[in-house]
């Protein structure tokens, strides 16, 4: 059986061949004072053109953040199921399929970030705990299996940010981070970052000093009743302003929102992160509400450097959940559109 060292550096030899089949790009800088006007891009079955592209290109967005998955059986299992045989993952986060993305993406002026995520059934990443120092440094070993290859990919593709994890609030002060960080700088030359909760997991982050962007999953909650006005909303954003903005100053890092979205219900600015239900009651106004009430309050400051509105699909569903989280054909479509243009 291959060591873990060994299979890692197979692993990362194929992808690198990969990249440089698909891309002969380099890692471009990326200039400063451009905030980054993304949206989350949804990985589907079907393969994607540059039609897919440019329709998203229309709305100003000028990045799109790519997400390939992990599977854990539960919170505590020392295990990462990744990419293989018995599973396959759909085309668009799959290794070819987040190559091919990136590459049409950047022949339109549009650049990536890749982050994977990793998917714990039934429960969620900020939920991973492991029971001794044993079981951590074993989840942490297959964890290094899972996200490495994913830097290689985005070194050898031209991926221009990588983000090195998604919520996972309980590994954060575990001391096998500085290392890993330190893996990935080996084999990805580009920009660095991790995706912090924003119930307090991005204020207690030890290794922002390691990366060069403060991620956050900017899923504040912004008011406590359905429905609230556009002035409710703005004033909803003091406190979680003032609380990033005591990250920023401490590390002096640009704030990087790597997820930010609203459904289109009455309730979703009580609890953004809640995923939709099927036949919610729908309110397209509190969802515009919502964008416009980010454009007004946050996008302004200075320490913001991008956000990404989660979700773009490049096909959408035939049948979509109405309150469903995009602002595709919704008057947040609009707003977005709108608030890009007065960059």
């Amino acid at each position: 059986m291959l060591s873990s060292k060994v299979y890692i550096a197979l692993v990362i030899l194929s992808l690198t061949i990969l990249g440089l089949f698909l891309s002969d790009a380099k890692i471009e800088s990326i200039p400063t004072g451009e905030k980054q006007q993304g949206v989350c891009w949804v990985g589907l079955p079907q393969t994607i053109t540059e039609t897919q592209i440019i329709d998203v290109k229309r709305i100003g967005v000028s990045w799109i953040s790519q997400t390939p998955f992990g599977w854990q059986r539960n919170p505590l299992d020392t295990i990462i199921h990744t990419e293989s045989k018995s599973q396959t993952p759909w085309w668009g986060e799959s290794k070819q399929g987040i190559a091919t993305t990136a590459s049409l993406a950047r022949e339109q002026g549009i650049r990536t970030l890749l982050k994977p995520h990793i998917w714990v059934r039934n429960s969620w990443p900020g939920a991973i705990e492991m029971n001794s120092d044993m079981e951590w440094r074993a989840w942490f070993r297959h964890y290094e299996n899972f996200i490495m290859p994913y830097a290689a990919l985005a070194d050898s593709t031209g991926v221009e940010i990588f983000c090195i994890g998604t919520e996972l609030h309980k590994t954060v002060n575990r001391p096998e981070w500085k290392a890993l960080i330190k893996k990935i700088r080996s084999v990805y030359r580009g920009k660095l970052t991790y995706a912090a909760n924003f119930s307090g997991e991005f204020e207690e982050v030890p290794f922002w000093n390691d990366l060069d962007y403060i991620g956050v999953q900017a899923y504040f909650p912004l008011a406590s009743a359905k429905e609230p006005s556009l002035e409710a909303l703005e004033k909803g954003w003091k406190e979680p302003i003032a609380r990033i903005e005591r990250i920023f100053k401490k590390f002096r890092k640009p704030i990087l929102f790597t997820e930010l979205g609203y459904k289109s219900t009455p309730d979703a600015a009580i609890e953004p992160w809640r995923w939709p239900e099927r036949q919610e009651e729908v309110s397209l106004k509190t969802q515009a509400n919502c964008y416009n009430a980010f454009f007004r309050k946050v996008w302004p400051l200075e320490w913001i450097a991008g956000v990404y509105f989660w979700k773009w699909y490049p096909h959408p569903p035939k049948h979509p959940t109405e309150g469903d989280f995009t602002p595709q054909g919704k008057p947040a479509e609009e707003v977005l559109k709108n608030g890009f243009a007065k960059r």
